[in-house]
């Protein structure tokens, strides 16, 4: 029986530090009251962090925490990876291969801003010569279309399904801004009361969506106040364990229960996707993992929804069938853009906060993460008790087949009409629209990433690109607004 037996989450805003450190610190701080299982650790799973951790961050960590595992390694890129990684290791425990799996990451990004300044981490150990072991899917994010038009930023491809969304619902960018304000705030309320939050300050609707110096246009429609925050020094651990090493330990009066996990992707490429408004992974996902721990969405207390931009959170709710302002919420840390986003790793730190919400409050939960544009998600289940059922890792090899076999064709070379499928105007910092990046359809089915010609740029601040005929030519694709 798969339990998380220990959490850990440390924030460190004022002295320089480097994410190994911070990742030390939340296991030296999840095993305080159980000092036994440090020593019966037999995995550690590494987070992949963006960071400087050297070739074996895993080693390094268990060598700085006295632990001698079997196997150490560390994931590819992902915000999948922490729920991928929690699965795992539950399925691992569950078949007998393993009793005790440590899963940890950290972040240090603003303490490696100020490194040519202070010297940060410069007295840090030599790491280790041999690498870790490397898990999980390789494959990049972006395509060959995305790279030829630039379009590899995250905000920027999270911004183009934004403008989907906002079509969809009849609003300009403007509207949807101040729409998406309304979904915020409440994350913002949830991160003023979490102690590990970046920015625990609750804001008003009207403060996330007003533009102004502190609240630039990134990506229209979406201001600073709405993206994601890498420049954080944040690292969590999660422990677990089988239920009878936590006995053995004395401690599993505390344990929270692993239910259920299931991992999906949509169509990998994002412009080869049918339908950039919808997110078939996270329904597959989710749909399996509720389904394996015999749950409705109604069954479930508590839910952490990814939210590096807000249409991470639209998506994730759509897939669910939950409503902006359900009365259970959908965070449970605050999210990324105000709870803080370390890298990859911003999920462990919500299963962390569900575990200790579930010890002192009872119930079930879900979390759910993804990686790259909403490309691979993984989805947990985690419950006070224990699964009626047992643990469960959902089966969703059917639908991944039905899911991969819509991919649209995308070419690298169109001349002629196309109609813009999505599209948003990118600023630079003086306000300037510096790019315009569509995904358009063209009149034989296939799909084409272009960028705006420069003489364009000035016409199409605020305005709604979805469904605008335009004309596309040459290698890279270019456009300009037909007519």
């Amino acid at each position: 029986m798969p339990v998380v037996v220990a959490t850990g989450q440390v924030v460190e805003r004022t002295e320089p530090v480097d994410a190994l450190e911070l990742a030390v610190r939340a296991v030296d701080l999840a095993l305080a009251g159980a000092p036994a299982l440090r020593r019966g650790v037999q995995q550690v799973s590494m987070v992949s962090s963006l960071s400087a951790t050297g070739p074996a961050p895993a080693t390094a960590l268990a060598q700085r925490c006295g632990m001698t595992p079997r196997r150490v390694e560390v994931s590819t890129i992902g915000g999948n990876t922490p729920q991928w990684f929690v699965t795992r290791a539950a399925q691992a425990i569950a078949d007998g291969e393993l009793d005790s799996v440590l899963v940890v990451g950290a972040e240090a990004q603003r303490s490696a801003r100020l490194a040519p300044a202070t010297g940060a981490g410069h007295d840090a150990p030599a790491p280790p010569a041999t690498p870790d072991a490397v898990v999980g899917d390789e494959r990049p994010g972006a395509g060959p279309a995305e790279l030829a038009a630039r379009l590899i930023t995250p905000v920027q491809v999270y911004a183009l399904f934004e403008s989907v969304l906002a079509h969809r619902a009849g609003r300009t960018p403007a509207e949807q801004r101040a729409a998406l304000a309304e979904l915020m705030a409440p994350f913002t309320e949830v991160a003023a009361r979490h102690p590990c939050a970046w920015f625990p300050t609750a804001r008003r609707p009207e403060e996330l969506a007003e533009v102004g110096p502190d609240n630039r246009i990134v990506a229209e429609p979406y201001p600073k106040r709405m993206c994601a925050v890498l420049g954080v020094d944040q690292g969590a651990a999660v422990l677990v364990t089988s239920l009878a090493a936590a006995r053995a330990a004395g401690v599993d009066d505390d344990v929270v229960f692993c239910w259920s996990g299931a991992d999906a992707s949509d169509v990998w490429f994002p412009s080869a996707r049918p339908d950039l408004g919808t997110s078939p992974g996270i329904a597959a996902a989710a749909g399996a993992a509720l389904g394996a721990a015999g749950l409705g969405v109604d069954d479930v207390e508590a839910f952490d929804l990814y939210s590096c931009f807000p249409c991470a959170v639209e998506l994730g709710a759509a897939a669910l069938g939950l409503a902006w302002d359900d009365p259970r919420g959908l965070t449970v840390t605050g999210g990324l853009p105000y709870f803080g986003g370390p890298g990859n790793n911003y999920s462990l730190h919500a299963i962390a906060t569900v575990a200790d919400r579930l010890r002192h409050r009872g119930g079930t939960a879900y979390v759910g993460a993804l990686g790259w544009y909403v490309t691979k998600h993984a989805a947990g289940v985690y419950g006070a008790g224990p699964p009626p059922g047992g643990w469960r890792r959902g089966d969703t090899a059917e639908i991944q087949r039905r899911i991969d076999s819509t991919a649209l064709e995308v070419t690298d070379t169109a001349e002629g009409p196309a109609v813009v499928a999505a599209g948003t105007v990118v600023h630079g910092r003086d306000g300037s629209v510096v790019a315009a990046p569509v995904v358009a359809d063209l009149p034989d089915g296939r799909r084409v990433v272009a960028a705006a010609h420069d003489d364009e740029l000035g016409a199409l601040a605020g305005r709604d690109l979805v469904g605008a005929p335009v004309t596309v030519w040459g290698a890279p694709p270019r456009y300009r607004l037909a007519g």
